[in-house]
């Protein structure tokens, strides 16, 4: 209310006040997994709802990598939200076509690499990807050797004749030969249209040899060249901000082949529109097969670790379960998973990590060697006692359906697939183990399974076993966390409730930033909080709970640093993990009233 009348005379003034916030809904069932893939932006974390998505994001695997991209696949059967981020070793290269050694005919130099687009942001300068030395026409969008199946064609405008373009193989794909654009023709210029095909030459792509990709009709050679609509139609331009597999450099003379020297545009092209014609003289129609493009060696925990620190915001990206893929050897899993936790306990506290051993732990070893490595792995090397962290025991067989081969992948993606669906069926607070929520999808067989002696080992030291039980299938066994002292906090539905509140409620109190700490702003915030809680409650969560935020928290001494304090205390539902059944036999002649209780 203002300190005055909005008025000098008599009015009504009706203005709004808006009392009605509530703890907003959030999502808790976003996993991110960092792994080597053979397309797609590197150090981008890219959100991928299927698996089909996934195949046209990153391309299908190779053997070198189909335990990656099977492992993201695997998430994605119980989830539709896996944020995705490619690593490469900084040896890979960017396939291109760019500048050939003069003296050796065909060998590439100045090989770029090219992560993504903020990286090409950077590289694309005068210095950089456009510098003489190495002129760089069109490079692939992404690193690896799926770069070097891209060819692109061009068919330029010609003396107004058509004959070329009705003899190029794609004249299909556009409506009529390029010619002059009006924007061009308005300017007095001519001639300044291009049409643009980007095709996979190598099937590495598409699965298709030969597979047309993208087509770009009527493009301008003009630099400040138009649509009719006003939009932005220059070729390197258009290319860059619409092309999902190629990047244009630069129109200069290009020497693929020192015997046959050619020019990519004439001299006129790259002007502006003014009164220029661009027509080339020399110019036909020309295919640019880039190459030179390389995977690099097997990705590292170095990696593997700079992936994972595009996730260390929660400002930035909302996650809920960080999936350590599998290493090869125990001290660099133990490195991974170390580095994980420290993210997840210390940097964001609203997600967890998880993880299975590392390969060498348990592929090709008998059940016993199996759990005696696993108990070994998770003692002597370390893994962080945090509640964090959620360890299982096992790597999963799943068919490779893009190589015809079985593989065995961690099964750690799948774990954090358990508790994205128990989201959905149920709610965070649930476990996510056993015969309800359990079970796991795509299964053809474990690496090993736990006997009962074997299982009560891992479990104490907090490695939730993976068991394939006679009639009832492949099932989660265990919901502990690596929390290793006595705690609510050691079992996994009680983690995720407190991160789901947590996460809630803190949105919520976004709200009273900036209002004064007063009994009015603290009555209001608890009456938004205790409702909320009291439907997890409802929904069986919390068995009760109070929240205090009045002057006994909020003191004189709090108020004057501008400090707003509230306390939630909650009491978690506990999850049944021992089960005693009791049959008692009874004489005839006995009333059960006088046994009950007694044993």
């Amino acid at each position: 209310m203002a300190l005055f009348t909005p008025s000098a005379s008599p009015s009504i003034t009706v203005k709004e006040i808006d009392l009605t916030g509530v703890v907003p809904s959030v999502t808790t069932s976003t996993g991110a997994y960092v792994g080597d893939f053979s397309w797609g932006p590197v150090h981008q974390p890219t959100l991928v709802d299927n698996e089909a998505t996934l195949v046209s994001t990153f391309g299908s695997p190779s053997t070198t990598n189909a335990v990656d991209f099977l492992s993201a696949a695997n998430f994605l059967q119980y989830s539709t939200s896996l944020y995705v981020s490619r690593t490469v070793d900084d040896t890979a290269n960017t396939g291109a076509l760019n500048a050939y050694d003069s003296d050796e005919v065909g060998v590439l130099v100045n090989k770029p690499l090219v992560k993504n687009a903020d990286d090409f942001d950077i590289q694309n300068t005068a210095a950089g990807l456009k510098e003489a030395a190495k002129n760089h026409t069109f490079i692939a969008k992404y690193p690896g050797v799926a770069g070097n199946s891209l060819r692109v064609e061009l068919c330029p405008a010609k003396d107004n004749d058509t004959t070329q373009f009705d003899g190029w193989a794609y004249a299909s794909y556009f409506d009529a030969a390029p010619d002059t654009s009006q924007y061009v023709a308005d300017a007095g210029g001519a001639q300044d249209e291009v049409h643009v095909v980007v095709i996979d030459e190598l099937g590495l792509l598409s699965g298709t040899i030969g597979a047309v990709l993208e087509t770009f009709p009527y493009l301008s050679f003009a630099t400040d060249g138009k649509t009719n609509d006003g939009t932005n139609n220059h070729v390197i331009d258009v290319i860059n901000n619409r092309s999902n597999y190629i990047w244009a450099i630069s129109l200069n003379k290009h020497d693929e082949d020192p015997a046959e020297n050619y020019n990519f545009t004439s001299t006129a092209a790259g002007a502006n529109s003014l009164g220029t014609d661009f027509e080339p003289t020399t110019f036909s129609i020309k295919g640019f097969s880039l190459g030179g493009g390389t995977n690099g060696p097997a990705i590292g925990q170095a990696d593997i670790l700079q992936g994972f620190d595009e996730f260390e915001s929660k400002e930035n990206i909302q996650v809920d379960f960080l999936i350590a893929p599998g290493m090869a050897d125990a001290t660099s899993q133990k490195t991974v998973v170390a580095d994980l936790v420290a993210t997840a306990a210390s940097l964001r506290k609203d997600c967890v990590v998880v993880t299975s051993p590392s390969r060498a732990s348990v592929i090709g070893l008998t059940a016993a060697a199996a759990t005696t490595a696993v108990k070994n792995e998770i003692e002597q090397s370390g893994y962080s006692a945090s509640s964090y962290l959620v360890v299982d025991n096992n790597y999963l067989k799943v068919y490779d359906k893009y190589n015809d081969q079985y593989v065995f992948i961690p099964a750690a993606p799948a774990t954090a697939g358990l508790m994205a669906a128990t989201d959905a069926v149920a709610a965070p607070w649930f476990s996510p183990a056993g015969q309800r929520r359990g079970q796991y999808f795509g299964v053809t067989s474990l690496a090993y399974s736990a006997s009962k002696a074997q299982r009560d080992t891992l479990y104490k030291v907090g490695v939730n076993p993976i068991v394939n039980l006679p009639g009832q299938g492949i099932v989660l066994f265990g919901d502990k966390t690596r929390e290793t002292r006595p705690s609510a906090f050691d079992r996994i539905n009680v983690r995720r409730l407190f991160l789901a509140i947590e996460r809630s409620i803190e949105r919520a109190a976004r709200n009273v930033m900036f209002e004064f700490n007063d009994e009015f702003t603290r009555a209001e915030f608890v009456n938004i909080v205790e409702p909320f809680l009291r439907e997890i409650q409802g929904r069986r969560g919390i068995t009760d709970f109070r929240v205090v935020c009045d002057e006994t928290n909020n003191t004189a001494a709090v108020i004057d640093r501008n400090e707003f304090v509230c306390s939630v205390f909650v009491k978690p539902a506990r999850s049944i993990n021992f089960i005693t059944l009791n049959f008692v036999a009874v004489r005839t002649g006995v009333d059960f009233s006088e046994v009950v209780g007694t044993v």
